[in-house]
């Protein structure tokens, strides 16, 4: 993996609180029912032996982003510190990229036709500041640096190489993750 940024995602210490989510959409004022990072609930086992864990989704910021493949405008780019974004003044709305991405990441919004996802809050990033989830977790299951950290596994539907990373994603766990987004993986 290049230099660059990572997110770390600690699925054992995520309570399901949706801080997030919330945060983020105040941040960025992603419109109704759509989202740039999502809490997905994802329900195992059956009665009486149940579990549910809290999945926090958003861009992997893939380095092999098939996205960035789609877009047949090079509106969506990466930065030299791993950060797939869309130039808005570039993006023509054609959906391309949200029908490209394995995970689920990317929305046309319905107001200005333009696609959108998580940027890891670029903007916040510029000013040395945190990217809004990360700031906002009161678990502190959500990270971000630099550093790969050890017991952290990557969300591979496909071989995209991405940046976020999970602790506590099991093959179990994953394969219903890729059921709730639609990942071309169980397709």
């Amino acid at each position: 993996m290049s230099s660059g940024y990572v997110m770390h995602i600690n699925l054992n210490s995520c309570s399901g609180c949706h801080a997030c989510s919330v945060s983020c959409k105040a941040e960025h004022r992603a419109p109704l029912g759509n989202f740039r990072h999502r809490v997905q609930v994802i329900e195992q086992g059956m009665f009486p032996h149940t579990s549910r864990s809290f999945v926090p989704t958003l861009c992997q910021h893939c380095e092999e982003a098939p996205c960035l493949e789609a877009c047949g405008v090079q509106a969506i780019q990466r930065t030299a510190e791993g950060i797939v974004r869309i130039d808005s003044a570039a993006c023509i709305g054609s959906g391309t990229c949200v029908e490209a991405c394995p995970y689920g990441a990317i929305y046309l919004d319905p107001i200005t036709n333009q696609a959108d996802k998580c940027d890891f809050c670029i903007d916040r990033l510029e000013v040395g500041e945190q990217p809004a989830c990360v700031s906002t977790c009161p678990t502190d299951a959500i990270s971000f640096g630099r550093e790969i950290e050890e017991g952290y596994r990557q969300w591979e539907p496909e071989a995209t190489r991405p940046r976020v990373w999970y602790q506590g994603l099991t093959p179990e766990l994953q394969r219903q993750l890729g059921k709730v987004n639609g990942s071309k993986e169980d397709a």
